[in-house]
């Protein structure tokens, strides 16, 4: 079992997605979520998401509770009903620093700014950073394997890291750091929760995996192309590394979008191509049965308890460019 540690913001259907399937994973020991920026609308939020599944055993961390925003979509609320604002959460980058060691994986499904202050808490130690974002283009993809929105592109924006720079360098940099893996857009691009995925959710018994299937069933029906799926790629990647093919890369950064170049021996990996079905394995894992299928909870009253019947309205993917720079930065 894998010791998780499950950094997320709440813009995206995709981290509180990501949120249910780490607590009810059977290969997960999930010990803690941070939140960025971490308003007390967002703690409340990752609350019910945990009391849903019955995590109330995982520390939640905020990042800044007093935030002049509540940074939550209104796809959260439609989907999940109305739900109290909470300040029961620890300051995050203690937490990160109390529960991160040498055989932790933190995954990062939002900017790293809650990564960024534990770096300067002395002793921070982590064992794998799993990080959605980034980019690898022409030079590090083949071309029959690049995606068309990408062909030709050696730089993109990337949302997670140009929403904290500095953090991502201090992280590519850090000696307490021991692994560093990229899962980006160049391949989670290509990723969706579509009717194809919906199908494959349908004989799941557990309740977080009924649960998911009931909120991105309800969100099919507003987007019948479906919702790209970083998070939980990223988040498997991060139990089951051998789902992806990977590159060893430096990443850089140049007028605001970013892009990796081949460097063996850097210790930072890049997604570059995943396996379909090993991805969608580890995604669908449950645990085995230690009772009955009569004396187990049913998960219709967790589905009722964790949806409302109303129309969903999910908040645009915003990918932005961040403040342009003006020269280049390179860490290995």
């Amino acid at each position: 079992m894998r010791r998780v540690v499950w950094d997320m913001e709440t813009g995206d259907p995709d981290d509180f997605i990501t949120l249910l399937l780490l607590a009810g994973h059977p290969g997960v020991d999930l010990r803690a979520v941070t939140v960025t920026p971490g308003t007390a609308a967002q703690v409340g939020i990752v609350r019910h998401g945990l009391e849903l599944l019955g995590r109330d055993d995982v520390r939640v961390g905020a990042g800044q509770l007093d935030h002049p925003k509540d940074a939550v979509s209104p796809w959260h609320y439609q989907a999940l009903g109305p739900i109290e604002p909470s300040r029961a959460a620890e300051a995050a980058a203690p937490l990160l620093a109390a529960v991160c060691d040498g055989d932790t994986t933190l995954i990062c499904g939002a900017p790293l700014k809650n990564l960024g202050r534990a770096l300067q808490v002395d002793g921070f130690t982590l064992g794998r950073l799993v990080v959605q974002g980034g980019f690898a283009g022409t030079g590090v993809v083949p071309e029959e394997r690049q995606l068309d929105k990408f062909k030709g592109r050696t730089t993109c924006p990337s949302f997670n890291l140009n929403g904290a720079p500095k953090a991502v360098f201090a992280a590519l940099a850090s000696p307490g750091i021991g692994e560093r893996w990229f899962v980006s857009k160049n391949v989670c691009h290509g990723v969706a929760y579509d009717e194809a995925m919906h199908a494959r959710f349908a004989p799941a018994t557990a309740p977080g995996l009924r649960l998911i299937r009931r909120l991105m069933g309800d969100n099919l029906r507003d987007r019948p192309g479906g919702k790209l799926f970083h998070d939980p790629l990223a988040a498997c990647c991060a139990l089951d590394p051998g789902i992806a093919e990977w590159a060893e890369v430096e990443l850089y950064r140049e007028r605001g979008e970013w892009g990796a170049r081949p460097r063996p021996g850097s210790g930072t990996r890049i997604i570059v191509g995943y396996d379909h079905e090993r991805f969608l394995t580890t995604l669908l894992a449950e645990r085995q049965a230690t009772r009955p299928p009569a004396e187990r909870q049913g998960t219709a009253d967790v589905e009722r308890q964790g949806t409302a019947d109303v129309e969903r309205e999910e908040a645009p993917d915003a990918e932005p460019d961040g403040a342009p720079g003006s020269g280049r930065e390179v860490v290995s």
